[in-house]
């Protein structure tokens, strides 16, 4: 362990991170229009008064800003992370099957994922994360707000696609009548905290027919826009520069954006999908998610920061190689998946244009398997990068011969990668100014794009680029 990350853990043992056994971020529901838009208002309401205007501060670091759009894939339930992409070898235990070979110095199980093995030049695996904490609610939050979800900022911090979504906010043109935070499969992800409703995920479960009700119950464009007038003629003075808040503000948001998807044959025309083309992707919801994605980023109308989350079940405490919950079974989800979406991206002209991050909330005991057939929670961890100009066929990072722990850090900071400089990197890649101080927020405190911590900076992995 080197002499930085020493000092690191003794400020982190001085300084421990107080988790409860169950997170639940405070939230206020607003009802959802059209069944689309992501639950929560803004944390100015939940602290009965309003933020004021943005009021930026930050260091003027240099950025990547290689890329215009971000897929990130939260693998819910934290993978094994010496079973796929920290893959480690072990004699009686890990299946034959797995058939693991070297590829470009890179040890990799490709009976597991056949069709990712041939994408090895593609990507790059970051072997030297690390979880603040193993537990599930705390750190799926953690990854999505990149802080700690039970620090003081903790209940009011936004997700990063809804901070992607502020910063893209002056470049849309009124043509991008796609939100440009969607959030797929993701009904429990975390919101837009204390900013503006116009920076919250749109929430949506992928369908062959697309989106649901994006034409009125009365069947006719006419009457719904003469009863859209009728509702702005009896409450828009409410919702416009309204006296009430920001969260009526909101609602009038909310309107507008949804009504420009009523009517509209380009919105199904690229959230609906053949079953054919499901299939493609593997024909599973993950995978369905990856074909949203990949069709809504070719429509150009938006769209820049995508999430999708894997609930496929990584969770792993039994039976990991055995039965239908296995993971050869959960894997196979992710390869036929994500294979499909890099070469699509790739078709479309939009692979070196977008970043994929992908990982867990943590990783999973190494070595021989428990009693009950499974692996326990564990904080090494690896992390997926591709495209966005990252320079594929990397890795950052070494472990042990077991998966334990990292032994060679492998990049400048000299330490373990954290969920904030994963944070941090796709702020990079994306061209934003990862110091970033928002003074808008309703604590007084100044809000942090990635948080400052006493020891040391996070920073962005820039060794992904080779």
């Amino acid at each position: 362990m080197s002499n930085e990350q020493e000092k690191i853990n003794r400020w982190f043992q001085k300084h421990p991170w107080n988790h409860q056994a169950f997170f639940n971020r405070p939230h206020a529901t607003r009802r959802h229009f059209l069944e689309l838009v992501g639950a929560g208002v803004t944390a100015s309401f939940l602290a009965r008064h309003p933020a004021k205007a943005a009021d930026l501060a930050a260091a003027g670091v240099t950025t990547k800003n290689t890329a215009q759009n971000v897929i990130f894939i939260l693998m819910a339930g934290a993978p094994s992370h010496t079973d796929t992409f920290d893959f480690k070898m072990v004699n009686g235990v890990t299946p034959a099957t797995f058939a693991p070979d070297t590829i470009n110095g890179l040890s990799f199980p490709v009976g597991l994922m056949p069709k990712l093995a041939t994408l090895t030049g593609d990507f790059a695996i970051a072997r030297n994360v690390q979880a603040h904490a193993v537990v599930h609610s705390v750190c799926q939050t953690w990854v999505q707000i990149g802080r700690n979800p039970l620090a003081a900022l903790g209940n009011i911090a936004p997700n990063i696609g809804s901070i992607v979504a502020a910063e893209e906010f002056p470049q849309r043109k009124p043509s991008d009548i796609f939100p440009t935070f969607l959030a797929l499969n993701s009904a429990g992800g975390v919101n837009q905290g204390y900013l503006s409703g116009k920076y919250a995920p749109f929430k949506v479960t992928p369908a062959t027919a697309g989106i649901s009700n994006t034409t009125s119950a009365t069947g006719s464009q006419t009457r719904f826009e003469s009863r859209f007038k009728l509702l702005n003629s009896l409450d828009a003075n409410l919702r416009t520069n309204a006296p009430n808040g920001v969260p009526m503000s909101d609602y009038n948001e909310f309107y507008i954006d949804a009504k420009e998807l009523m009517y509209n044959p380009v919105v199904n025309q690229y959230f609906g999908y053949p079953a054919s083309e499901s299939t493609r992707y593997g024909g599973t919801s993950t995978g369905n998610a990856m074909l949203v994605a990949s069709q809504v980023l070719k429509a150009n109308l938006g769209t820049r920061f995508i999430q999708i989350t894997s609930n496929d079940g990584w969770d792993m405490h039994t039976n990991i190689y055995t039965g239908g919950g296995s993971i050869q079974v959960k894997a196979k989800i992710i390869d036929d998946g994500l294979s499909t979406l890099i070469a699509d991206l790739k078709a479309n002209g939009l692979f070196d244009q977008t970043l994929i991050v992908m990982y867990g909330e943590f990783g999973r005991t190494v070595g021989p398997i428990t009693a009950a057939g499974g692996r326990d929670h564990w904080p090494q961890q690896f992390c997926f990068f591709a495209g966005g100009g990252v320079k594929g066929g990397t890795t950052v990072g070494q472990t042990d011969a077991q998966g334990r722990d990292t032994i060679d850090y492998g990049w400048s900071q000299n330490r373990y990668v954290y969920p904030e400089d994963i944070e941090a990197t796709i702020y990079s890649a994306l061209g934003i100014d990862w110091t970033t101080v928002r003074h808008d927020d309703p604590l007084g405190r100044g809000f942090e794009y990635v948080p400052t911590t006493g020891p040391f900076p996070y920073m962005p992995v820039h060794e992904l680029w080779g």
